[in-house]
């Protein structure tokens, strides 16, 4: 099995909404860019968010995200996975990112979306029991994951779950926790 490391954040100061996927996949990897696999649906739903199209430059696409107040992560920083899958993450060989410095440095995070149900999981074990009490924005849930992988949930549900959410999120309202 194979280590593989994550990406920096795509973020700026202005940001009110973080957006964590697990780890990025075989296809993002090789590219060096969030959701490079053609099949994914992130930037197709993120550009119904920002005015950015899917076939804008992948710069353009993470200009209009941080300029529509959204930052992009992933949970872990590393760990060891054969393939694309999150189900094949070796738990044990698991590293998450800096949350606290994060956090610190993005003091308008006022939302987290976890994409999928791996990245919420990973969150809440790896990443929870480390911050101090009030540390993370209390206003978080899980949106269902824009893989390809996700074959049980319709594209037409997926983007209209994503869009609810982030347009309450970045219009100050709060999104329940939970999925959908």
């Amino acid at each position: 099995m194979t280590r593989v490391q994550g990406f920096p954040p795509v973020a700026d100061a202005k940001a009110r909404v973080l957006i964590l996927g697990s780890m990025p996949g075989k296809a993002s990897l090789a590219a060096g860019q969030y959701y490079a696999h053609a099949q994914n649906l992130f930037w197709r739903i993120l550009g119904d968010v920002t005015g950015a199209a899917p076939s804008a430059s992948y710069a353009a696409r993470t200009r209009a995200l941080k300029s529509s107040g959204i930052a992009l992560w992933d949970v872990l920083a590393s760990c060891v996975r054969e393939g694309s899958l999150d189900s094949a993450i070796d738990d044990a060989s698991i590293s998450a990112n800096d949350f606290a410095g994060f956090y610190r440095a993005h003091p308008r995070i006022a939302h987290v979306f976890f994409n999928g149900a791996k990245a919420e999981a990973s969150y809440r074990k790896h990443v929870l029991p480390a911050l101090a009490d009030g540390l993370w924005p209390e206003n978080h849930g899980r949106l269902p994951s824009t893989s390809p992988a996700n074959a049980s949930m319709s594209r037409a549900y997926k983007h209209r779950v994503w869009i609810q959410a982030l347009s309450l999120a970045l219009s100050g309202r709060r999104h329940r926790s939970g999925e959908g």
